[in-house]
């Protein structure tokens, strides 16, 4: 393999993400050849020896990229302090690698999850450098009117840094009229960004749903379900990260037109209340 980059083994070899991986070299917790390392420290696995926290690294398992439907009140960690149901107790017997989430999805909200054990591709689709937009649907009690559609547009403030959706556009109203959906994609992927973009204008998120983590969606996907990404969607989401990487957050948002939630050739679009 040649010399590479430690954070870049550590991530290859399924223990965490490379960003993470950073943070362990920081931290003093890697060495190599019984040497602590530094960031940026260079290894060939073939001749020397990686320990993390004292314990060897592991040859590089077979890359896994899967894709799941997160169903609300699983946790999007690999294990649980309060012993709650994780997204790994969900997946199937099969998936034998050291496979972890990319990003995440608090406990009440659904939808997509990538999960694998690629470290660098991980890194990429997290970071906000690399613009991967994230698509969600929100469902909200009442309507959003004009000052409330502004405040969703200029943003706040979360975990210190300022998200600002990409998109927002209206999807429809429940059967009853009494609740409307709403589209959001955002870049940023702070923990609660989406509840938070909408608590700040006066709206508590009642449903939110992951539908797109940049070029990957099914729609088909049922909660709990998992399946492999293709090679093609791997391939999409790999080109995706590069061909956003340095645009970051600074894309303007789409304002949505005015009037009641409609799509956009003009007809409304109702979702089934659930």
């Amino acid at each position: 393999m040649g010399e590479q980059r430690v954070q870049k083994l550590i991530a290859q070899a399924g223990i965490c993400s490379r960003r993470h991986a950073e943070d362990l070299i920081r931290d003093g917790r890697v060495r190599v050849n019984g040497a602590v390392v530094e960031l940026g420290a260079k290894a060939d696995p073939s001749r020397d020896h990686i320990k993390v926290d004292g314990k060897l690294l592991p040859q590089p398992e077979p890359l896994r990229h899967l894709l799941m439907y997160k169903p609300r009140e699983i946790m999007t960690t690999c294990d649980d302090p309060e012993e709650r149901t994780t997204v790994i107790d969900l997946l199937p017997q099969d998936v034998t690698e050291r496979v972890f989430p990319v990003g995440r999805l608090d406990y009440h909200s659904e939808g997509l999850l990538i999960l694998t054990n690629d470290g660098e591709l991980a890194a990429r689709v997290t970071h906000p450098r690399y613009g991967i937009v994230r698509e969600y649907l929100v469902k909200v009690r009442g309507d959003l009117d004009e000052r409330a559609i502004a405040g969703l547009l200029k943003g706040t403030v979360v975990e210190g840094r300022r998200v600002v959706p990409t998109s927002l556009r209206p999807h429809g109203a429940t059967r009853s009229g009494a609740n409307t959906w709403w589209r959001v994609e955002v870049v940023e992927g702070r923990t609660h960004e989406v509840r938070q973009l909408f608590f700040r204008v006066g709206k508590l998120v009642q449903r939110l749903r992951r539908t797109a983590i940049g070029p990957i969606r099914d729609e088909a996907l049922r909660p709990g379900e998992v399946r492999e990404l293709t090679s093609d969607e791997v391939r999409r989401l790999r080109a995706a990260t590069r061909s956003t990487a340095g645009q970051g957050s600074r894309g303007r948002p789409r304002r949505p037109a005015k009037g009641a939630a409609t799509r956009p050739g003009g007809d409304r679009e109702r979702s089934r209340k659930r």
